[in-house]
């Protein structure tokens, strides 16, 4: 071979005709092959035709698959492909899945008669009925998997595989091992052999992991081949169904696997033989926002965290300004926010709800000493019994503004801003790593931050990061605020961007877009004149370019010393919301909600009165679609709803 993509394939539809039992469907937007056959042989070719100029397997290579399997199980394989000599019935090579594994197969014969050779990749979930590919790369005793592009699953097997396996007529099968037990029940759109490479850089580039492309048939390709003059199209894509319209009509054994199309909704339904269920779903959009709720607090609230605890309901926590009373916590009852608990805090910043396991926590960021005099922000526990929180550890904070809680590798941390100590803005934030012999957190990392306000994790594929908003350091708010990448356990710098008095970030995507925002609050520079306005300034919005590999402006958007903000979606639609706090004259400033409108970028939808705006959750409930804003300058929050047509 000449170390170009073996499409396994293809092979088995030349130009394009469908062996006998293949069928193509399209699921989430994705072509892939159905096979249905009883004849198991009809989904096979001779090897020779991959392997023109040698008849050995390559003893290096990469297998690279793309599938969606539906459930199996637990004692069923089904087989991926195999490699099989004529007048032999074992497997030369092959893949296979169970639930929960996959199982690459080869034979080895270096000694007489030859064994069979089964490398096992544990915990691989595949049956979820979504698309993964697969890079399955072989070299000796090393066999590596990757499943849409994460972290690579390494074994070192004490056999290793061949370095000269003969394929001397032998022929691949797809979907069998010439038999129809074990028979692939799933969709299958990519099966490349990729010889004497780690075919993982070739593939990890995309942007929707789960569908990368080495090699795919032209019939799976996006877009149908066009039909010439009259003919009809060559592949039998399924679309023989019936489809009622009008009003709703029955929907009885008689009607099952029948669809109605409700015009007036624009709603698809299926009959399932009894019910109509929703197949298209009728997608709302945002008409006008309306003031929904008053949220008396216990004094000005600097952040409201909204949660939901399984089995008990909706809460909100509202981070307060005094202590006495503290800060409150509110639970969804009968449409509305009533108060549920009361917790000590000194100048609350935020709150932050998570769980480890079945643990559930709520931390808060206390910005003040307490009454003897320390500094602590709290770490509260969800006790089942009592249904409430209550403390569980203490963590020695400086001026804390934000925690941030997120899980890498299967570990939980734990990050918080320090906002200063004393008159100094230049000290170090801490990472916690949970250590669950202790149960408690205990520190990781410390990276220096100048004036902090918030912490932003987020992932792109397999990679973590950590995005820092710099607010002060003591001279000035225009300065660098840092995003982190988590590489061989600890993160470490990976980009740079200049903001001013930076004071949250929002990481969010759009389609296969990731975005991230920044809300700038104020421009001060004690070295420089004073600007007519400290606090009228752009706020920015930067998207991930993948070729670049760093975040690049995408665009800007006039603000009022801005706090914060909020994405949200309703229907197909996509929005921001920004915490406008104070224009250098008032705290009486419209906060705005921009609709995502494509080529246009982000234009304002909807102004909204606020007061001090300091912070904005969207939630929803059965009856609806919410926003919440805190005000850091009255004692009162409020729920608005998002009215939809």
């Amino acid at each position: 071979t000449d170390l170009r993509p073996l499409d396994i394939l293809s092979e088995v539809v030349p130009a394009g005709r469908l062996a006998h039992g293949m069928r193509v469907f399209q699921v989430q937007g994705v072509h892939g092959f159905q096979l249905t056959t009883s004849r198991p042989r009809a989904l096979g070719f001779p090897a020779s035709r991959l392997f023109i100029h040698c008849d050995c397997f390559p003893e290096e290579f990469s297998i690279i698959v793309t599938l969606r399997v539906l459930s199996i199980p637990a004692k069923r394989n089904e087989y991926v492909f195999t490699l099989m000599a004529e007048e032999n019935p074992s497997v030369l090579v092959g893949l296979r899945y169970a639930p929960d594994k996959l199982h690459f197969i080869f034979w080895s014969q270096e000694r007489a008669g030859g064994w069979q050779t089964h490398v096992t990749f544990p915990n691989v979930s595949l049956s979820d009925n979504q698309w993964h590919t697969l890079i399955l790369a072989v070299s000796g005793q090393s066999f590596s998997l990757t499943v849409d592009c994460s972290v690579p699953k390494d074994v070192v097997a004490e056999t290793p595989f061949p370095a000269s396996l003969s394929v001397k007529r032998a022929s691949f099968y797809l979907g069998n091992r010439r038999r129809r037990k074990g028979m692939f029940t799933g969709l299958l759109r990519q099966l490349v052999l990729l010889p004497g490479a780690d075919a993982t850089p070739r593939i990890c580039t995309a942007m929707n992991f789960k569908v990368a492309m080495l090699s795919v048939p032209t019939v799976l390709q996006d877009v149908p081949v066009k039909p010439t003059s009259n003919e009809v199209l060559k592949y039998p894509y399924e679309t023989d169904t019936k489809v009622t319209l009008g009003s709703r009509p029955p929907c009885t054994k008689q009607e099952k696997a029948q669809f109605w199309f409700n015009a007036s909704q624009r709603g698809l339904y299926l009959c399932n033989g009894s019910t109509w269920i929703s197949m298209l779903e009728v997608k709302q959009r945002l008409d006008y926002v309306e003031e929904y709720q008053n949220l008396v607090t216990n004094s000005e609230t600097m952040g409201v965290e909204v949660f939901t605890i399984p089995e008990v309901g909706l809460f909100a926590a509202t981070a307060n300004r005094y202590t006495p009373p503290g800060s409150a916590i509110y639970k969804w009852t009968d449409g509305k926010f009533v108060p549920y608990q009361n917790i000590p805090t000194y100048q609350a910043q935020s709150w932050k709800y998570f769980t480890i396991g079945k643990k559930i926590f709520l931390a808060v960021a206390n910005f003040e000493q307490n009454d003897r005099g320390q500094e602590f922000s709290v770490i509260y526990k969800w006790s089942h019994r009592k249904e409430k929180f209550i403390t569980y550890q203490r963590i020695t904070t400086h001026s804390a503004r934000d925690w941030e809680a997120f899980v890498i590798e299967g570990e939980a941390f734990l990050a918080v801003v320090n906002h200063r100590e004393g008159n100094n803005h230049n000290i170090d934030s801490v990472i916690y790593r949970w250590n669950p012999r202790t149960g408690l957190f205990e520190t990781n990392q410390t990276i220096p931050t100048s004036g902090a306000y918030d912490w932003e994790f987020f992932t792109i594929g397999p990679y973590s990061f950590l995005a820092v908003a710099n607010t002060f350091n003591g001279t000035s708010t225009k300065i660098y605020s840092h995003i982190y990448i988590w590489l061989s356990g600890s993160f470490q710098l990976f980009q740079s961007i200049l903001t001013f008095g930076a004071a949250d970030w929002e990481v969010f995507r759009i389609g296969d877009r990731v975005f991230l925002a920044v809300a700038n609050s104020h421009s001060y520079d004690s070295g420089m004149p004073a600007p007519s306005n400290f606090y009228a300034i752009n706020s920015s919005i930067y998207e991930l370019n993948i070729t670049a590999q760093m975040f690049v402006k995408f665009q800007d958007l006039l603000t009022y010393s801005a706090l914060d903000w909020e994405f949200f979606s309703v229907g197909d639609d996509s929005f921001l919301v920004v915490a406008n706090s104070f224009d250098g004259f008032t705290f009486s400033v419209n906060s705005i909600i921009y609709r995502w409108q494509g080529y246009e970028g982000f234009v304002a939808a909807h102004h909204l009165p606020t007061v001090g705006c300091r912070d904005w959750e969207a939630f929803h409930t059965a009856e609806g679609s919410y926003l919440l804003y805190s005000s850091a300058k009255e004692p009162l929050s409020k729920v608005l709803k998002l009215k939809t047509t």
